[in-house]
């Protein structure tokens, strides 16, 4: 029996199976659907709000109740907090938000679609008109700067182009002409600015065409992320205040108070979780880029002299987390993010990344972990006029400490479990089925009589009133077993418990394996012992 993704299934139609199983058994809809949807914007279902929650505790408890032992051999001391949505405004502009936090963007000058600047080379690559064209032309649409031969452009331009991207400058030309050794980059860029015969084109970022029909793009400005509102009756500039689109900064503005009334000084962290909003302009992947998600954040701050040494022990610890969570090792990498392309405030910092099916064959980004140096205590000591300054009672120093902060999208997590966990296989029952660690699993346990008589839900119901109170589980009396063993699969259910004949003769009961498929008989009065233990690995 098969463990693996179907070798036939191309990334993109495994991930659009995973969208429709997510929608098909309630683990995440499309938010405002009967009206149409609102683009950046998901909701969770039973088994996804389930999903979500269990991650997040895992993460709470690894990070607050039972935080990781330090290098010294004994436990960290981190602590909890929940912080407001919105915060003082002024709090945006000691961070950087209101006068930095925002991307270059771009327009189409023919279907009036805006996109972010750098998003525009990995959007081309997924697009349907450039995936075509590079089919034509006998390349990959991932290799952009792969040499073409131009010979077969202007027929797919006649029998394609003018359907699947009808911006296309070139379309205007009755015979344009190419250079016929110019990379695929080039060719889009002559596609849809203007031909040039003969010549090695230069294609600048600015000049790159639009994803959505080949249409030329306006030159980038820069766009705001930040979703505005108002506090008050009046509605003016005075009462202007923004939903946050970090959590990090309501942590680094109750650190005094933390430091005041908890018994921590540095090395310590503040953890939160909770919900954060940026007006995207290009929403995409499922809820890997939405408008508004969940983050698990922590600020470790520590001493001066410590912050590389504890920046490489959480991106390890990091690493290992995910690890523990079911996630493979091979699909997880550290990208150290280069001088020139980190925050000018930051001394290091490093993404944690991993291999969505939309990004193979590269990786995309899970969770960040930053050195900020004191960066963010000096910006708030400066602009509320504070003292933030921590004194270290044993020698009197008085420094602000510097801060090393994992930051991980708590959404972004769920859809990592998600593509992880699916499986296809057509020899079970049902093809598609979700490996997700027990302990995270929305559902622990299916409680099926075999038949529904002859005493079996009774037994079947009065061991599910037991277990309940222990564990998520579900009574199920209804269709084949077959047909019950695949519900719980797809909902990624690691254990069902049939209630049979043979119960009522010997007090036995089988429960079956979700990953092997694999039946074991168990005494009944040792069931929710046997899956207390399995669950919590």
């Amino acid at each position: 029996m098969s463990d693996n993704k179907s070798n036939n299934t191309t990334e993109t139609s495994l991930m659009s199976r995973i969208v429709s199983l997510c929608k098909r058994r309630g683990f995440i809809y499309p938010a405002s659907e009967i009206y149409g949807g609102l683009n950046g914007f998901w909701d969770f279902g039973p088994l996804g709000t389930q999903l979500k929650n269990n991650l997040r505790d895992a993460w709470w408890k690894s990070m607050v109740e039972c935080p990781p032992i330090g290098p010294d051999g004994k436990p960290l001391s981190i602590v909890g907090i929940d912080t407001s949505i919105i915060q003082h405004p002024k709090t945006w502009e000691a961070s950087g938000h209101v006068g930095g936090f925002s991307d270059p963007m771009q327009t189409c000058r023919v279907c009036k679609k805006l996109f972010r600047a750098d998003h525009i080379e990995d959007m081309l690559r997924e697009a349907p008109w450039v995936i075509d064209l590079a089919e034509t032309l006998v390349v990959s649409a991932y290799d952009l700067n792969v040499t073409v031969c131009t010979d077969k452009v202007i027929n797919w331009l006649q029998r394609k182009g003018k359907k699947l991207a009808p911006g296309l400058a070139a379309l205007k030309e009755q015979k344009p002409e190419f250079n016929k050794s110019i990379t695929f980059l080039e060719l889009l860029n002559a596609l849809a600015y203007k031909t040039t015969p003969h010549s090695t084109l230069h294609t600048p970022h600015s000049l790159l065409p639009c994803p959505n029909c080949g249409g030329d793009l306006t030159e980038p400005r820069q766009f705001n992320l930040m979703f505005e509102s108002r506090v008050g009756p009046v509605e003016d500039d005075s009462g202007k205040v923004y939903l946050r689109p970090e959590t990090a900064q309501g942590i680094f503005l109750q650190y005094k108070n933390v430091l005041d009334t908890s018994r921590v000084k540095p090395p310590f962290g503040v953890a939160q979780v909770g919900k954060s909003f940026r007006n995207e302009v290009t929403p995409r992947n499922f809820v890997f880029r939405t408008r508004e998600f969940e983050q698990m954040e922590m600020e470790f701050f520590v001493p001066p002299e410590d912050g590389m040494k504890w920046y490489e022990f959480w991106v390890q610890e990091r690493l290992r987390w995910w690890e523990e969570q079911g996630v493979a090792k091979n699909k997880l990498y550290r990208h150290e993010i280069a001088d020139e392309d980190r925050a000018f405030y930051s001394a290091a910092t490093a993404d944690i990344e991993y291999l969505y099916p939309f990004t193979d064959p590269n990786f995309g980004e899970l969770e960040g972990v930053a050195y900020r140096t004191d960066y963010d205590l000096t910006q708030h000591q400066k602009f509320s006029g504070v003292n933030l300054e921590y004194i270290d009672q044993e020698t009197k120093n008085r420094y602000i400490p510097h801060v090393i902060e994992p930051a991980s999208g708590l959404t972004r997590g769920v859809l990592v479990l998600l593509c992880e966990g699916y499986r296809y296989d057509e020899q079970r029952a049902s093809p598609e089925w979700l490996k997700i660690k027990p302990s995270l699993a929305p559902i622990k346990a299916g409680i099926f009589p075999l038949v529904n008589k002859d005493g079996m839900p009774e037994v079947a119901e009065k061991l599910y009133m037991d277990l309940r109170k222990s564990m998520i589980c579900q009574f199920d009396a209804k269709q084949s077993i077959g047909k019950r063993y695949a519900r719980m699969d797809e909902a990624g259910t690691p254990f069902c418990v049939t209630i049979d004949g043979d119960t009522l003769k010997d007090s036995t009961v089988t429960i079956r394996n979700r990953d092997t498929a694999q039946q074991e008989r168990v005494s009944i009065d040792t069931v929710k012992e046997y899956l207390n233990v399995k669950c919590k690995m």
